[in-house]
């Protein structure tokens, strides 16, 4: 059996997600707490390394890996799903504020495993930036999500849209397929047996790198206004 390196993500990380699903509980899981610490800190060490071949390349705020790991822990006050714990481990990258938001993800769940990024829920003002930039001129954006590496890596831009045109804009616009976005999501799916190689930190890294175009364009909306000038 071939031992993982010290950043590959151990075939015991996804079993204990599977075992936390068939007994989501907090008697099991406080009886199993020692075993959770221990499949985190793989989960540490990858982030770390993501992180650290990150900050090369963009302007990260997150300080380190454990910091970029979301809690296991679902809060249930005002959800109808009451099991107590996720059954994923996940975490995400935040872009510096002067590029203007937007941020790297990752979720490694059995069976439901993927890379993302973008724009979860861009608030009305930077909705509003994006949407006039779109309304003006389609084609920079287009360009990029028709691009080669873009529609290998991600296939096409997802995220939830509005059914009908957004108020304040013309449905004979070039780019109202653009528009209806509320979210601008780039998502890239992985199988088990590729999350446990040794090689997802680099394909991860990978992923990550061919949103840059995506990333400049926005960075380069959300700084400046409508007349391409700076506003930061």
């Amino acid at each position: 059996m071939r031992t993982p390196s010290t950043t590959a993500i151990p075939a015991s990380a996804l079993d204990f997600l599977k075992l936390l699903k068939k007994n989501n509980n907090r008697d099991w899981f406080n009886a199993h707490k020692e075993r959770y610490l221990e499949e985190l800190e793989h989960l540490v060490r990858f982030a770390d390394a993501v992180l650290k071949e990150l900050n090369k390349e963009d302007m990260i705020e997150t300080p380190s890996g454990k910091k970029s790991l979301h809690r296991i822990y679902r809060d249930t006050r005002f959800s109808k799903e009451k099991t107590p714990y996720k059954t994923n481990w996940s975490g995400g990258y935040k872009r510096a504020t002067k590029l203007r938001r937007g941020g790297y993800y990752f979720h490694i769940e059995p069976g439901n495993s993927f890379v993302a990024g973008g724009f979860w829920g861009p608030n009305p003002a930077d909705l509003k930036r994006i949407r006039d930039e779109i309304a003006f001129d389609a084609a920079p954006l287009r360009k990029i999500l028709k691009s080669k590496n873009f529609l290998k890596t991600f296939g096409t831009l997802q995220g939830e849209q509005v059914k009908t045109t957004p108020k304040g804009y013309d449905a004979a616009n070039e780019g109202i397929d653009l528009l209806r976005y509320k979210q601008y999501l780039l998502i890239r799916p992985f199988t088990d047996e590729e999350v446990l190689s040794p090689s997802f930190v680099k394909e991860t890294l990978s992923t990550f790198r061919h949103m840059r175009p995506f990333f400049d364009y926005m960075s380069e909306v959300l700084t400046t206004d409508i007349n391409g000038i700076s506003i930061v």
